[in-house]
């Protein structure tokens, strides 16, 4: 008996030291394909600062053309460039990177005044919150103020909801599920100092989101559309999805990492539990791909042929490690893991460009519009900006 005791234990202790011994294999070879990313993207990045105009923004790029399209400040993703800068002069300290950054930063400022649409938090929060973490500028936590007040005048208090778009010939009042990341700028800065009254338009548009933009299943519309005289629903669209039934990838993640940013704050429980069911539903979705990289859409018709969204998977991968700092256990751990996957087929060939191409953006293969075929199957700055994110995090919480 105690010959078999002895057998027992001595298993159990080589199957522990081989777990750890994996484990830290595991650690080692991400701390360096995360080294060897961000050292890339400073590279990259140069290149991609010589490809647009000096007061643009980059857009994405097509291959066909070899040109680089870029876009006004005030387009809905122009703070991602600046943000991405200064993700890689973290992990780099890379001067010449900081000082590219400083320039776009400065081209971006003056848009914490724009009351076009709802994307300040894009524009606005996504650089100026990280420039702010950086060095802890006041004048950079004015700017920040000040778009959270330029974003609340959209603000519809008859459906406590921040109206997304202007009206137009195809919707009244559209709210689409994109907002929920734009209110992240709004509870930073009424966290740090700011008027109580972002935070309260922050939660109530989080619970108007809640109840009106999911369905039994937990997939999402991409854009609802209210009478702003009645202040009731007129109907559910999807429209950058494959129709106004379907799940569209990257409303899914936005949704899913919103949530999971208002627990951030709030902690309110049902907040971390429709992320939790934003995710069930993605991870467990028979149309999700083996390599966790979605297709754009997870009822386009074409499906296995279907084009992939690398910007959907890098928001998922950086949403999911903010989650497992919310749960425990073998839940958290499938997260990390899940996201660790991401990451590395992300950073392979397959989906991260060579050094001087993809007119100098990291991630290939994006989906942007497809219904109105714009920005298909191209780079995407905010796909990059999540692939950094992710990283960034996975390094900061997971490696540390």
């Amino acid at each position: 008996m105690r010959k078999i005791c002895t057998f027992l234990l001595l298993n159990f202790v080589v199957l522990l030291s081989f777990e750890q011994l994996h484990a830290q294999a595991t650690a080692s070879e991400m701390q360096q394909l995360i080294n060897d990313q961000f050292s890339f993207a400073a590279q990259q990045y140069k290149i991609l600062e010589k490809n647009v105009p000096n007061d643009k923004m980059p857009k994405t790029y097509y291959a066909n053309t070899g040109k680089v399209e870029s876009s006004e400040t005030k387009w809905w993703c122009s703070g991602f460039f600046p943000a991405s800068l200064l993700y890689i002069y973290e992990h780099t300290n890379d001067q010449e990177v900081l000082s590219i950054a400083r320039k776009r930063l400065a081209l971006q400022e003056p848009m914490k005044h724009y009351t076009g649409n709802h994307d300040l938090g894009f524009m606005m929060f996504a650089p100026f919150g990280n420039y702010y973490r950086l060095f802890k500028d006041p004048k950079d936590h004015k700017t920040i103020d000040t778009a959270a007040m330029s974003l609340i005048t959209r603000y519809r208090p008859q459906i406590k909801s921040i109206q997304s778009w202007n009206k137009n010939k195809n919707f009244n009042c559209p709210v689409i599920i994109d907002n929920m990341m734009n209110l992240e700028l709004l509870m930073w800065a009424s966290a740090n100092g700011g008027d109580p009254v972002f935070r309260e338009i922050a939660i109530n548009h989080a619970n108007s989101t809640l109840a009106n933009h999911y369905r039994p299943d937990h997939s999402a519309f991409h854009v609802l559309d209210y009478d702003l005289e009645t202040g009731k629903l007129i109907a559910g669209k999807n429209h950058q999805g494959y129709n106004d039934a379907s799940a569209w990838a990257r409303g899914q993640a936005w949704g899913f990492y919103g949530f999971t940013m208002m627990y951030r704050f709030e902690k309110d429980e049902k907040y971390l539990n429709q992320a939790k069911n934003i995710i069930k539903f993605l991870l467990n979705h028979p149309n999700m791909p083996a390599d966790k990289i979605p297709f754009w859409d997870f009822n386009a018709p074409n499906i296995p042929n279907a084009l992939r969204d690398a910007s959907a998977a890098s928001i998922l991968a950086s949403g999911l490690l903010e989650l497992a700092q919310f749960t425990k256990g073998k839940e958290s751990k499938y997260y990390v893991e899940t996201a660790r996957q991401i990451i590395v087929k992300l950073a392979s060939d397959q989906y991260r460009a060579k050094l001087g191409e993809n007119g100098g953006f990291l991630l290939m293969h994006g989906v942007g519009h497809l219904p109105a075929n714009s920005e298909v199957d191209v780079p995407l700055s905010y796909g990059d900006y999540y692939f950094l994110e992710a990283m960034h995090r996975y390094k900061n919480w997971v490696l540390k």
